[in-house]
């Protein structure tokens, strides 16, 4: 670490990304590791390890500066604050990425809350599927639009929601479009890249 801080590059860090990973499928025996042996992301019959990261990205020299075992009954909110007090000890953080299961308005307000920026692809539901298949019938590429998501009772986290038509996509309908959730704008969907990281990390 001492030695990476002296680059050039580190100094321009700011931008971590979390993800969640598994490894391969477990077949021994669970009995009294139930709670850290889960299931696989995929919502299968089989049962793995699962661990959260938190890794710089961006121009900075990639370097994963936490990793720690997700386990029954975690929040993501939970696993989230903790990966960022880890990164936060270590670097300077401006802005976080995450996966797609991270995509809560609690963990958006939490992050909001803490002074940082973020962007995370949304899973589409019915209202997104619809605005996708307009913005198809259009032939548009791209559509930002704000959004007021509801947190409890009467407290909102205000976010953006940006609509960005994937190239070369397999699918001729609704799917080819993904949607990104930001606090930010745009613009700084732009900036850090998670457009390309994502399409390069699916395949798409």
């Amino acid at each position: 670490m001492n030695e990476v801080a002296e680059t050039e590059q580190f100094f321009r860090a700011g931008i971590v990304a979390i993800d969640i990973t598994e490894a391969d499928p477990f077949t021994g025996n669970r009995t009294g590791h139930e709670d850290e042996i889960i299931g696989t992301k995929e919502k299968t019959d089989e049962y793995a390890y699962q661990w959260a990261t938190v890794q710089l990205v961006g121009n900075a020299v990639p370097l994963v500066l936490d990793a720690r075992p997700v386990r029954k009954g975690e929040s993501r909110l939970e696993i989230i604050e903790d990966l960022l007090d880890s990164a936060e000890e270590l670097v300077h953080v401006d802005n976080v990425l995450m996966d797609r299961e991270f995509d809560s308005q609690h963990v958006l307000e939490m992050i909001s809350q803490r002074g940082l920026s973020c962007v995370v692809p949304k899973r589409m539901q019915t209202s997104e599927k619809a605005q996708a298949k307009r913005l198809l019938r259009r032939g548009q590429d791209r559509y930002e639009t704000d959004r007021k998501l509801h947190l409890e009772k009467n407290e909102w986290h205000e976010t953006t929601l940006i609509y960005r038509r994937k190239e070369d996509s397999e699918h001729d309908d609704h799917r080819q479009y993904s949607v990104f959730m930001t606090n930010c704008g745009s613009g700084h969907l732009k900036s850090t890249g998670f457009g390309e990281r994502s399409r390069a990390a699916t395949g798409q």
